[in-house]
Formats: structure tokens, sequence, C-alpha cells
């Protein structure tokens, strides 16, 4: 599978078994130092790396085991996903600074009002003027928002594409993959693209009691405040368009019509917090 950010191939080993290369272009190139160094403190939840070379960004992965998508992208799976990823959250944020040395994007919230003021300094951003409008004047409150959220978590790895096909059962195990995405950042901006998968791919309508129990599971071995949960979301939907940014900054012009074709919908969801 060829994108602008990797390049992943399936490759038959002996006994019919597989492994899976990755090489991470540029917005990714962290990724395998970030992957080595969790598989090796979480090898229970994070798919095993077989091998990494740094230096050319390659990254060799045993096989994942059965795809998410099998289960139906149940909101009871995610019950039992969601406090495990929590768990490896909560451990890594004593290493949030080796992984910031790594190379993984520093979205913390003290960095987040730099970011929402390069995204209004954009001429080629697709957005709409009524839309621009909008998120500049919401420019002061984010700030403050971010002000609020500060201090209610540890920020550490925040994986920002948690989704339907990035977790794989694998006998008991419940493993997690495709790092490329993460930042350092507050960990329960996680659940916004969870939530918006699961909204938009599997159908279950805003205001589902399904919601509220997959962010009780996350949010207990946290033992966050719903309160805190959704200001997180709040201000987490806005972030998700950094890594966006990220991403397409480092494209060609030609690679960036599909990429365009959806992040006007990020874009939206983004515009759509200035009016709460």
């Amino acid at each position: 599978m060829e994108r602008p950010w990797s390049t992943v191939l399936r490759v038959p080993v002996e006994d019919g078994e597989v492994v899976w290369f990755k090489h991470c272009k540029t917005a990714q190139a962290f990724e395998p130092r970030l992957t080595s160094a969790l598989y090796s403190r979480w090898p229970d939840r994070v798919v095993r790396v077989l091998a990494v070379d740094e230096e050319r960004c390659w990254l060799l992965l045993a096989d994942g085991g059965t795809p998410f998508g099998a289960f139906g992208n149940s909101p009871e799976a995610w019950e039992a996903v969601l406090p495990l990823y929590a768990e490896l959250q909560m451990g890594e944020v004593a290493h949030a600074d080796e992984h910031l040395t790594g190379g993984v994007p520093d979205l913390r919230l003290a960095a987040l009002p730099a970011h929402y003021a390069d995204m209004l300094a954009r001429s080629d951003v697709p957005l709409e003027p009524e839309q621009r409008g909008r998120l500049r004047r919401f420019e002061p409150r984010f700030a403050e928002l971010c002000a609020e959220l500060a201090g209610t978590a540890g920020e550490t790895v925040q994986h920002d594409d948690l989704h339907i096909g990035n977790v794989y059962a694998d006998g008991d195990a419940l493993r997690i993959l495709d790092w490329g995405d993460t930042s350092i950042s507050h960990p329960f901006f996680s659940l916004v693209v969870t939530f918006r998968v699961l909204e938009e791919v599997v159908k279950v309508p805003p205001g589902d009691p399904a919601y509220a129990r997959l962010r009780d599971a996350f949010l207990e071995p946290w033992g966050g405040e719903i309160a805190t949960f959704d200001l997180a979301q709040r201000v987490g939907i806005v972030a998700h368009t950094f890594t966006w940014f990220r991403h397409r900054d480092a494209m060609l012009l030609a690679e960036r019509v599909e990429f365009d074709a959806w992040f006007p919908r990020i874009l939206a969801r983004a515009v759509d917090q200035t009016d709460l």
C-alpha cells in the first residue's frame, strides 16, 4: 500500500505466516523509534516489532492478528480496548520528553495556540470565508480553553488515529498499531477519532449511550472527571486538525487532491466547536 506518508508491504514468510514492512516518510519518520520503544514496555498491547532501521525509517512488524473490523467495530469491543490504551498512556507520561527528543510532534497544550495561529495564517486552507471568520473570532477563547485544560492529566503519547483499522485481536491480546499520527499531547484527545469513526462509519448516532460507556471505560484508569473529558473533546477536535496539517505540509501538491477531499470534513468539525 502506497500512501504519501508511508509505504506498507505484506511479506509472506515460511509456514504461511506473514510479516509487515513499513517505510515511514517525512511526516511519520519518528514512527519506527516510537513503536519500538512502546513495544519494549507494552508487549501485550502493541504489535510485535521484529526489526527497526531508524536511519532509513524502516519498521518490520509481526502480523497483528485478526482486524478489529471483523468484530463489527462495536462499542462493546472498544470497551475492552480503551482501558488497556489508557494504561499505556499513563505509563508513557514518564517518557514524554524522550519521545519528543525522538521526533514525536509536540502538541502539548502550551503549544496549541501557536498551531492555531499558524492555521489562521495559511492562505491555502480548504475553508470557506465564513468558517475562517468563525475560527478567527474563536482564537482567544481557544487559548483560554487550553489553559483551563492544563494540568488535568499528564501529557503523553496520543495516538490520534485510534479507529477500527488500527486495533487487532491476537488470540487473547488486543494490539494497537500504526503510531504515525501520534503526538505528545493531552491523553483524552485520543477518543476524538474513535468517536468520529463510530459516528460516521458504524453509524452510532450522537447521544447514544454507547459513547458514555466508552468514555467511562477510558476514564476509569485515569480517575478523570466527565467535565474534563468533555472539555478535552472540544479542544481535541480542533487540535486534531494540526496533525492533518502536518501530513499535508509533507505532501507534494498532486498528492493533496485526495487528501483535500476529506480535510474539509475535519476542519468543519473544528469550526463547529466555535458555537459551544
